[in-house]
């Protein structure tokens, strides 16, 4: 996973779509879901890593900017 796309790609074939409408929060839960998807043993260790670095940063660049 190289970018948040990649990511709502894989949350989308996984069965989940995220839409709030606030971005901030669509990112946090996004999160949320990648994390239980990895506790459930349904995604490598090295892709989890990397989903939830790109949320995290993705997140911060949405809050400074408001």
């Amino acid at each position: 996973m190289k970018t948040i796309y990649d990511i709502q790609q894989f949350l989308k074939k996984m069965g989940t779509i995220i839409y709030i409408g606030d971005r901030a929060a669509d990112l946090e839960l996004m999160e949320m879901e990648i994390r239980q998807i990895f506790e459930s043993n349904l995604m490598d260790v090295k892709d989890y890593q990397m989903a939830i670095l790109l949320l995290r940063q993705e997140r911060q660049r949405v809050l400074e900017k408001k």
